[in-house]
């Protein structure tokens, strides 16, 4: 896949034109900035995202949505609609879940290329399982989400049930982990959210530190991507997704949307923090240039 660092980029005649608000230079640049942080101790990680984005384009969301999803089968997929503005998610990341008194949540941190021979795609598996940098990063957010969790949860409840655990979706593999806890009857549903959202997956470590660099760095408002769309039960249950690998659409304003990121660590190297980016991006990209 090849991207240009504007809306020069060439396209088939009739699909969508994609720009990114962040040059392939000012993204080094940037990531150079971030790892100064790291180095002076400021933060231990954060997430820097990018936008791609065209304006000037009509697309039909429901069409889009099935296409997005057909490629990515992704167990959060979300549409959303709010008069003229939709998100079309392919979400394969669960931000919190609430049955009865238990809440687990199930960060993302460390992704790696399916290959279409299945004896190299399972190398690929065990590359990712044991690489130290995604293993780092994983158990940093881990180690976040813990923290946050033990504000609200029982004492003593808050556990790892799973620890960089590999989960094989159809255009990736991803490093996951599921940390659980047991809840008072006296903390409302919302309560919980209040007390771990952000989620640390789409922010860093330490979080407030984390956010305050990302917004000074990051090129595009978030808006709704790295929030979260999700339900609550009459009971008080709740099941929320991360908004990633989503399509924006604001239909009045013609404009379309997506954005990427990844965790910057100490270890972490500019150009394939770059590549992974566009791994993230390549379902939907796809769709709109289809």
């Amino acid at each position: 896949m090849c991207i240009r660092d504007s809306s020069e980029a060439t396209h088939k005649d009739n699909s969508v034109k994609i720009s990114l608000r962040t040059s392939k230079d000012a993204y080094f640049e940037k990531i150079g900035t971030m790892l100064k942080h790291i180095e002076r101790g400021d933060i231990y990680e954060a997430n820097f995202c990018q936008e791609f984005y065209a304006e000037n384009t009509s697309i039909d969301p429901v069409s889009t949505f099935l296409h997005l999803n057909e490629i990515s089968l992704s167990p959060f997929a979300t549409f959303l609609k709010f008069t003229n503005l939709y998100a079309l998610s392919a979400s394969p990341e669960r931000y919190m879940k609430k049955t009865e008194d238990v809440v687990i949540s199930q960060p993302i941190k460390g992704t790696a290329k399916r290959l279409s021979n299945a004896s190299e795609d399972k190398k690929m598996i065990e590359q990712l399982q044991n690489d130290p940098k995604e293993r780092s990063e994983n158990i940093m957010i881990t180690d976040l989400v813990r923290n946050d969790l033990s504000r609200i949860a029982k004492k003593g409840t808050v556990t790892v049930e799973e620890l960089c655990k590999i989960y094989t979706f159809e255009q990736v593999h991803q490093m996951i982990s599921t940390i659980r806890c047991e809840v008072k009857d006296s903390i409302s549903p919302v309560e919980i959210i209040k007390n771990s959202f952000p989620m640390g997956s789409m922010t860093g470590a330490p979080k407030v530190s984390a956010m305050k660099i990302i917004e000074q760095l990051e090129d595009a408002k978030r808006g709704l991507y790295s929030g979260a769309v999700g339900y609550f039960t009459p009971s008080g249950d709740f099941d929320f997704n991360v908004v990633i690998r989503s399509i924006l659409y604001n239909e009045a304003k013609k404009y379309v949307s997506f954005s990427v990121g990844g965790a910057i660590t100490a270890k972490s190297i500019p150009e394939n923090e770059y590549e992974e980016c566009l791994l993230k991006a390549r379902a939907m990209r796809t769709v709109l240039e289809a």
